[in-house]
């Protein structure tokens, strides 16, 4: 551990130039005091580190003094590529490691160059979560990242309708998907889904399975995502559309059925309006979404769902067709 730290302090001081004992002592979290100590140990192992004293004074390294600890590890390699996604990171359990690795990138580069880790990350941030989602990391991500990451096998108890069933499972790759955690592994020669949090418990073996070389973690959750969202459009609807109903379309319904759904449309009517046969989840919740739409969009099938629009428009014609307070008023009256 004091290995590491001093290693740190050292890489700190190249990339950084000057530090006082204060702000070493905040990036390495510990006192002022220890940042005394390892400065003491490190000159007597024979790394130059010079102190300034005084108000402006701090730690710097003498004589252009380079170190050749900068030799990524395995984590620290695979925690610079996700440096983009710090929640990501932290969730795995390797917000540590790509400290480290940034800061031995940082060490590396020429002094005219290492303010570009900081100018990079001012132009770009990956804000992976949806909207209106607090995103939860599930507590037993780390543990499944690390087997990720060392290719060893797990035994572990997924929640499924309600009830455990244990897994034994080959983890191969993990997905973040709009602020939730997916494990892709293989069981019994097949490739499945998991998601993390509904992991009941999870506990590493000690052998390392031998990966499939032929699986291409992109690939496959490209074509399981696309699959998934093709098996929940159990229902079929008819809607006639305006101009504008067309465009907004994707926006409020799924967007590959959508552009399925207009690209099979016959063409406009007289007034420009276009019949589209759209396969949704469910009635509920092609009601919920086509609403979105209010006058753009007409339900013609199924009669169900048109008489529920139907109830809908009327009650909204109600409501604005009063003025403003008009209903409230005539209670207080009474």
């Amino acid at each position: 551990m004091r290995a590491a730290r001093l290693m740190r302090l050292v890489l700190l001081l190249q990339s950084r130039g000057s530090m006082t004992g204060g702000e070493l002592a905040q990036e390495l979290e510990v006192s002022e005091r220890t940042v005394s100590r390892d400065v003491l140990a490190l000159s007597e192992a024979g790394v130059p580190v010079y102190a300034d004293r005084g108000r402006t004074g701090g730690y710097r390294l003498v004589g252009g003094y380079r170190t050749r600890l900068t030799g990524l590890g395995r984590a620290e390699a695979a925690a610079l590529f996700l440096s983009g996604v710090p929640s990501a990171l932290a969730g795995m359990g390797l917000a540590d490691a790509g400290a480290a690795a940034r800061l031995k990138v940082a060490a590396a580069l020429l002094p005219e160059l290492r303010d570009a880790p900081e100018d990079t990350a001012q132009r770009f941030h990956l804000d992976a979560p949806g909207w209106w989602q607090e995103p939860v990391t599930p507590e037993l991500l780390p543990e499944v990242a690390a087997a990720v990451w060392d290719d060893r096998r797990i035994a572990a108890r997924y929640v499924r309708d309600g009830s455990e069933v244990a897994r034994e499972l080959e983890p191969h790759g993990l997905v973040l998907k709009a602020g939730v955690w997916y494990v892709a592994a293989r069981a019994a020669g097949r490739f499945r889904v998991y998601r993390v949090d509904r992991f009941a418990a999870v506990t590493a073996g000690p052998e390392r399975f031998v990966r499939d070389a032929d699986f291409d973690l992109s690939a496959f959750w490209a074509e399981r995502a696309a699959a998934f969202a093709r098996s929940i459009l159990r229902d079929r609807v008819v809607v006639r559309l305006s101009e504008a109903g067309a465009r907004w379309l994707p926006q409020v319904t799924d967007r590959a059925a959508a552009g399925e759904a207009l690209a099979a449309a016959g063409p406009p009517d007289a007034r420009g309006r276009v019949t589209v046969s759209l396969a949704v989840e469910s009635l509920e919740v092609a009601y919920a979404q086509l609403l979105g739409l209010g006058p753009e969009a007409e339900v013609l099938e199924p009669p169900e769902l048109r008489k529920r629009c139907a109830e809908a428009a009327e009650r909204s014609a109600a409501l604005y067709g009063r003025a403003p307070g008009a209903e409230q008023d005539s209670a207080d009256a009474r």
